[in-house]
């Protein structure tokens, strides 16, 4: 069994790997899975009610992985089924309470809300509660509080409520993909839409004629991952399960530094296009500061690009730690470049589904890009990478160049309350930095919900991953003008 942060994670990992299985079988309808709740939970995996009931949450993550709800365009969805072990959110009286005499709570609640049971213990009407808070203002022993659920609390932008029957609600207008709520809920209600039916599907048809070729392009947080294997490995597995080819989108990521440095030399204040979780969040809550948005595309579009501009009937197949992908490769400008998206987890459920013993393969080479693109994983590579970038340029174009002349002052902001309080003061012209890197997650993509697993760790496992690519400069690992 692989290893994972969570039991979450586990169960959504076999509920993958028995999915592909029959998906390689050629079987692709909701009919055909019907034993699979069967085979993924035991007696011993389930702390619901009942086994019979955790087996019909399964068969809602099955659906799920089949491609979910196609009415609900969100990539992040809840299973309400699932969702019923919270308890009632909002201010809640706890057993802190003494049933004191001055009874202080009852006289701030101007609602009648707090009422006292046969013990004088304080309880909340939730049927006239506002949830103001007054109660647990006053409370001298701190008894009253506000509790919130983990998806609520994981949830920076405010995207997540509780629906009208008390299961969570996601808002698609407010929520970024960034997949931290499916991350944190602790019996795994929300999950992220996957789409390994397409890439499947895709790998299948290309070995028909007429054949094309279908290409798999590797996050580098990558490298952070799989720790059971090493990186050649896992390449060499990947072509295994039906790639034609692999590539680093740390190659797409050096692209994107040269790019975006003369972009930012150009208009003189930046912000980073790579997170689409960071985009959205810009175009949503700070839509003053859009036209600040870097329009190079992300490294994952860069490279997608240069792919079919090459191959024009070649498939492009993302995989990463990040379920906001699963949103950015469905617009109308990335859409032509990038086929599907597949996380972490599904890539390994896919491997796995096909018997592949990845510890014992050979080691395929894959070294494509430069240290600088490989740091696009953690928050400050990007920063790296950019100034990089204006080094080279302002070496090529010579000491009296803009790039040379340029003087850089970058700001790193991983997670989404960090981007709000740099994004704060940009908006309102104070900021002295004019360069932002905006990464969603915490610690960067290293950080993102479809990672097999988190930690400080991940980024040591990058830095080194990023010192042995063999490719020093930018300028060595890719000529980015001929994909303009």
């Amino acid at each position: 069994m692989r290893i994972f942060d969570t039991k979450v994670q586990e169960i959504k990992y076999k509920v993958l790997c028995e999915v592909s299985k029959q998906l390689w079988e050629g079987h692709d309808s909701f009919a055909a899975f019907d034993d699979i709740a069967k085979v993924v939970v035991t007696k011993e995996d389930t702390t619901r009610c009942c086994i019979y009931k955790e087996r019909a949450v399964v068969a809602e993550r099955i659906r799920i992985a089949l491609g979910g709800n196609k009415q609900d365009p969100n990539v992040v969805q809840v299973i309400d089924i699932a969702c019923d072990e919270c308890p009632e959110a909002g201010y809640v009286v706890t057993d802190l309470c003494r049933g004191c005499l001055a009874h202080r709570c009852r006289d701030a609640c101007k609602l009648g809300a707090i009422v006292f049971d046969e013990n004088l213990k304080a309880r909340i009407d939730k049927s006239k509660c506002v949830e103001c808070g007054k109660c647990a203002s006053v409370c001298p022993y701190r008894a009253i509080n506000n509790f919130t659920r983990p998806c609520e609390r994981s949830c920076k932008v405010g995207a997540i409520h509780m629906g009208e029957n008390g299961e969570a609600s996601i808002d698609p207008e407010k929520c970024t993909d960034c997949g931290a709520c499916v991350y944190t809920c602790p019996f795994g209600a929300v999950v992220d839409k996957s789409y390994i039916v397409d890439a499947i599907n895709l790998i299948k048809e290309s070995r028909k004629e007429p054949h094309f070729e279908v290409y798999a392009i590797l996050a580098p947080a990558v490298a952070s991952q799989f720790t059971y294997a090493s990186f050649g490995q896992v390449i060499t597995a990947m072509k295994k399960i039906g790639f034609d080819g692999v590539m680093e989108t740390a190659l797409g990521a050096d692209m994107v530094a040269t790019l975006e440095a003369k972009e930012l030399v150009e208009k003189g204040k930046l912000t980073t296009s790579c997170c689409p979780a960071f985009v959205k969040y810009v175009e949503t809550k700070f839509p003053a500061l859009k036209d600040m948005i870097s329009h190079t595309p992300s490294p994952m579009a860069m490279l997608g690009k240069a792919i079919k501009e090459k191959d024009p009937t070649a498939k492009v197949i993302f995989v990463g730690p990040c379920t906001a992908k699963k949103a950015e490769f469905q617009k109308e400008d990335v859409r032509p470049y990038i086929d599907c998206v597949l996380t972490f987890e599904e890539i390994q459920a896919m491997i796995d589904s096909m018997g592949i013993d990845i510890e014992n393969l050979e080691e395929s080479v894959l070294d494509e890009a430069s240290s600088f693109g490989r740091g696009f994983a953690y928050s400050g590579g990007v920063t790296a990478a950019v100034k990089q970038a204006l080094k080279e340029i302002g070496e090529q174009e010579g000491p009296d160049s803009a790039a040379a002349k340029f003087e850089f002052n970058p700001i790193a902001c991983d997670s989404i309350e960090k981007c709000r309080v740099t994004l704060a003061r940009a908006n309102k012209g104070i900021l002295p930095n004019n360069f932002i890197e905006g990464m969603g997650c915490e610690g960067g993509c290293i950080g993102g919900a479809g990672c097999l697993t988190h930690g400080d760790r991940n980024k040591d496992a990058i830095v080194k991953h990023s010192c042995e690519a063999h490719r020093t400069t930018i300028t060595k690992s890719v000529d980015v003008e001929k994909y303009l």
